[in-house]
């Protein structure tokens, strides 16, 4: 009894051993992981072109090729017309910013506010009184976002490797699968992960191809509406406002603050109005429009979501924070095609539309 006892025990640490080790690399690595995963996600939005022009082109080489060239000219194209007049009020915010700060530290900015509003004299002095008592907090918090910001921008070069580490993926996403599968050996271990992957491909070529709908439809709707309201700054906001709708739940918050934000600063008269329109978006976004394009691609509890971003965010910063959905709903699919193997080992063959909701599949409460 007691060797029985023993080799369990031995089993059970190494085992958690292995996995911790496992997870102490992934966690060491992760910079190159993200990498990697952005690889990914960028094949699975290429590959359905590629897929039909293949057959065209007689050749997944060729296609690949052709796609890229196309990209990089559509790339050429929207830089060349949209590019410098980004860059200029990009420009011109930057050099405004320190004088907008000020006006925030100093209080400034809550007379000009109250002239424009119709405050009391009494509310406008005790709101900049509030504003001077914290003006070094507010300095702080300033210096950090610039910091935060500055430290994302030195790694954007990183992004340049992805389309040609896509290639690979591209090209080889076939023999990936093969090799993976042809390392397990019994019928129903293979038919678990051949479940998984065919699982994982169908969640993420969704929600990848549904979070550059949901991008491209913020930029259009906030570059148009902020131009039309004359918003200073429109190109710049509605641009960074379609860039942070990648990332989940932050980006959205972050892009609409800010668009309020530099409105009152620069002394913005209808900034409500730009508000208001703000709110009407973000709930005609995420209640009619997301449920619409996202389908039941994921199928997180938004609390669940919440957490992912939220230790996204700790593990790798804002590159986390976009990784966080996918990589909760891959855990998800894992967990339950785990749950109808081990039902499918204790009680044989089980028929899999009796579990719609375990496999994802049917309706869902």
């Amino acid at each position: 009894m007691l060797t029985i006892i023993d080799s369990r025990t031995s089993r059970v640490i190494v085992t958690v051993l292995l996995f911790a080790l496992g997870f102490g690399f992934l966690y060491a690595a992760r910079q190159s992981l993200i990498l990697f995963l952005f690889a990914i996600f960028f094949a699975y939005l290429m590959n359905p072109a590629v897929e039909r022009l293949e057959k065209l082109v007689r050749g997944r080489g060729r296609a690949i090729a052709l796609i890229y060239l196309l990209l990089l000219t559509s790339l050429v194209l929207l830089v060349f017309f949209i590019g410098p007049r980004v860059t200029r009020q990009a420009a011109r915010l930057g050099e405004a910013w320190p004088e907008l700060t000020k006006k925030v530290s100093s209080g400034q900015i809550a007379v000009d506010i109250g002239r424009q509003r119709g405050w009391s004299a009494a509310t406008q002095n005790r709101i900049q009184e509030v504003l001077k008592n914290h003006s070094e907090e507010l300095l702080v918090l300033a210096q950090r976002i610039g910091v935060r910001f500055a430290e994302t921008a030195k790694n954007v070069w990183v992004l340049f490797l992805v389309p040609i580490l896509a290639v690979f993926f591209l090209r080889d996403a076939g023999t990936f699968n093969e090799v993976a599968i042809s390392l397990v050996q019994s019928r129903s271990q293979r038919e678990f992960l051949q479940d998984v992957l065919r699982d994982l491909n169908q969640m993420l070529a969704q929600f990848i191809r549904a979070q550059l709908t949901l991008a491209g439809l913020s930029l259009l709707a906030y570059t148009s509406v902020l131009g039309i309201l004359r918003v200073p700054y429109a190109m710049v906001l509605g641009t960074a406002g379609g860039v942070l709708e990648f990332v989940p739940i932050v980006g959205p918050l972050v892009a609409g603050t800010a668009m309020v934000l530099v409105a009152v600063l620069v002394g913005y008269s209808y900034w409500p109005l730009l508000l208001l329109f703000l709110v009407v978006w973000r709930l005609a976004q995420d209640y009619v429009i997301a449920p619409r394009v996202m389908g039941g691609s994921v199928q997180l509890h938004p609390l669940a979501a919440l957490f992912g971003v939220l230790a996204g965010g700790e593990i790798a910063g804002i590159l986390g924070v976009y990784l966080s959905i996918p990589v909760m709903a891959s855990l998800r699919i894992v967990w339950r095609r785990w749950r109808i193997y081990a039902e499918k080992r204790k009680f044989g063959p089980l028929n899999e539309n009796f579990f719609p909701q375990e496999l994802g599949r049917g309706k869902t409460s």
